[in-house]
């Protein structure tokens, strides 16, 4: 099973560089059967560049996860807390082996409707 989500360029280019190992979410997709994560590169971008194997996730307050993922997380503490502001639990996505596409390809060939998803998409 794999998923679809929706990544700024910004951090979409820093997982696919090795630089991000871990994808912050407020919410987590509850099928337990993924085992690769799709990168829709949001706009400008709009394309899907790449995907990771999902190595497991990284739950608990936003205080504990950063500390667990702050060294690879390829975003800035204000950011992050920003981010999970109110929350009582943040979650990590762990990168585990990347694959950049040659050639990015269309949504459309992923998502019939071509409709990007706000959060995440069952493919």
């Amino acid at each position: 099973m794999k998923v679809l989500l929706s990544i700024k360029p910004e951090y979409a280019e820093k997982i696919l560089s090795g630089e991000k190992r871990f994808e912050f979410r407020k919410a987590l997709f509850k099928n337990k059967d993924v085992k690769t994560v799709v990168i829709y590169a949001t706009m400008p971008v709009g394309k899907v560049v790449g995907e990771f194997e999902f190595d497991g996730v990284v739950s608990g307050t936003p205080k504990v996860v950063w500390s667990q993922t702050e060294s690879y997380s390829g975003i800035s503490q204000d950011f992050f807390e920003e981010y999970f502001e109110g929350r009582e639990m943040a979650h990590a996505i762990k990168v585990g082996n990347v694959i950049r596409y040659r050639e990015p390809l269309n949504l459309s060939m992923i998502v019939p409707n071509g409709l990007a998803p706000q959060s995440y998409r069952y493919i």
